[in-house]
This record gives C-alpha cells, structure tokens and sequence, in this order.
C-alpha cells in the first residue's frame, strides 16, 4: 500500500492540508493495525491462547483496532497536522521578510538579484535615485525621509506591477525590471514615472516635500550577463545625475555634443573612461 503524504512545509499552509493528513494517517494506522490482528490471532489460535473461536477474534479485532486506533491516531494526526501548519506559516513569513524590505514593502536587494536571474526575453532594467535625498533628511528630518521612501515605493509597485517587479535597493536607491513592449515603450513608462513623482509632493508631518527623481536604463540582451545590464543602468543613472537630475537617460543615449557643456569636465572625463573600459572589454 503506498499513500503520498507529502511532508513538505508548503502543503501545510492550507488548513484543509491538515485534515487530509489526519485521515490520511488514521486510515494508514488502523489498516496496519488491522493486519497485523490477522497475522497474530491465527498462531494464538492454534496455541489455545484464544478466548473465543478465530472468526469471532478476527471480528472483534478489527472493529477495535478501527474504533479505538482510528479514534486515537485521527487525534494525534490533526495535533501534529496543526503543529506543521503552524511552522509552514512562520517558515512562510520568514521567507517573505527575507526578501522584502520592511520600510518600503518592496522586494530587497537579495530578493531583486534573484529576480535579475530569472529575466527572459524582452526587459529592461531601471534604476531610479531620489534626488537630493540627504538634503530632504537634514531639512525635514528623517520621519519625512522615510515618507518620502514609502511614497516613490507605492508609485513604483503600482507602476511596475505584473512581469514587471520593482525594489529598493538601498537608501534612496531602486531597482526595476521593465518587462514587454518595445524599447521606446519601456522607456516612456520609466519616464512616466518619475514625471508622476515630480508632479505628487510628499505630505508627511506637516511638511510638503516636493522630489524629482533620475534614472538610468539598460537593455537585456541573450548574450550580455546581469552584471553588465546593472553596470550599464548604473552609468547611464550617473550621466543623469550629472545633467542635473530629474530626467531619464537610456545607456544608448551616450554623451550627446550638446551635454558636454553641461557637464563637469571630471564628469566628462569619468564617462570616456568607461566607455573605453566598455569598448575595452568587448574587444
């Protein structure tokens, strides 16, 4: 007789899990009890040790060993089924802080690299900063900082939901991985949100605090790994930043001949050098 009785913490978390267990169990404890009745009565038989004919036994026997061991081993089965339901939903909750970050909701950084993983197909990955942020935390403190990191949040999980995955990445820093449409779609939903930012003030403690965020983004592609997609957003959140924030720069932007005299000539001569490390690795 084979039964599955999948012991896996998951199949605990559903509490009618239990109650199959528990029957499971009973019916798995009284049918062994009934056999080994059989196998024992006829040898005690043929002893003389019984106290009534075989049959008679045989009978008693099994009503007992299904009244009595059904009875005890349906109780003891559901005590253990609620005891392993009880540790799949902390196993659950544990699982769930470990990959979210407890301020904003989000996925983590652990959490967002294991979804870096699992891009296939037609994405982009965004990374957003919160500009002057440290500036917003000296001037209306860190209670409206916090604020400030629980709004983008909301936005960016309403924005990217789906396929699409959002994190927090670390202090004002997220992460975002853009799935479907074309490249120029992608990025206008990227755009989007951070126009959405810059147009809704964060109201918290009787403060307005008024943001704008950059952002920098890079393509997936089959043959590019995850780390130069990160480095590549990375950059390109950079070179936006250094034009001034509140905008969105693609890495196939590059440095346009017009931004040149916007930028710091150490923030002109940072860009070529990792240009000619990007074109140094791919020679």
């Amino acid at each position: 007789m084979r039964i599955s009785l999948q012991a896996e913490l998951g199949d605990f978390r559903d509490r009618r899990a239990i109650y199959v267990f528990a029957l499971k169990m009973s019916f798995l404890a009284v049918t062994l009890s009934s056999i080994v009745i059989v196998l024992l009565l006829p040898p005690l038989d043929w002893a003389g040790l019984m106290p009534v004919p075989l049959a008679h036994g045989v009978v008693y026997g099994v009503l007992l060993s299904w009244l009595i061991g059904g009875a005890v081993s349906s109780v003891l089965s559901l005590i253990a089924g609620h005891a392993m339901h009880q540790l799949s939903v902390s196993r659950a909750e544990f699982e769930q802080l470990s990959r979210t970050d407890v301020l904003s909701g989000l996925l983590n950084r652990r959490a967002f690299t294991e979804a870096l993983e699992q891009v296939d197909g037609n994405a982009c990955l965004a990374i957003f900063d919160v500009d002057r942020f440290k500036a917003i935390n000296d001037r209306f403190g860190h209670a409206c900082g916090d604020s400030v990191i629980v709004a983008v949040s909301a936005i960016l999980a309403a924005a990217f939901g789906g396929d699409s995955v959002a994190a927090r990445l670390g202090g004002e820093e997220f992460g975002a991985i853009v799935v479907g449409g074309s490249q120029e779609q992608r990025i206008e939903r990227v755009q989007s949100v951070c126009a959405r930012l810059a147009g809704h003030p964060v109201v918290a403690d009787d403060c307005v605090v008024a943001l704008t965020v950059s952002a920098g983004i890079a393509e997936f592609e089959p043959a590019r790994s995850n780390e130069a997609v990160y480095s590549a957003a990375d950059k390109a959140l950079y070179l936006a930043k250094a034009l001034g924030r509140n905008r969105v720069v693609h890495e196939n932007d590059g440095l346009h001949p017009g931004w040149r005299r916007r930028l710091p000539e150490e923030a002109v001569a940072a860009h070529a050098m990792n240009m000619d490390c990007d074109e140094a690795r791919l020679a």
